[in-house]
């Protein structure tokens, strides 16, 4: 196919592709979705408390420092 298609044609053969794509998605359950959901939640809430516990711990190690120099 040498010559260029208008953008008309390729857009409709774009959306078309995409639509015979999307049949081929397997999509997870209700309950997959909601699994993965609080497990990132638990993650996400872990992870900050773990993060804000370290920031805390160096920001008095680095206080301790400051003391001690001076």
């Amino acid at each position: 196919m040498n010559e260029k298609l208008p953008w008309y044609k390729r857009l409709v053969n774009f959306l078309r592709d995409v639509r015979s794509e999307l049949k081929r998605v397997t999509w997870p359950s209700k309950q997959e979705v909601y699994g993965t959901t609080v497990i990132v939640i638990i993650t996400v809430f872990f992870f900050g408390f773990y993060l804000f516990f370290v920031d805390v711990l160096f920001s008095w190690i680095i206080a301790q420092i400051k003391l001690l120099i001076g």
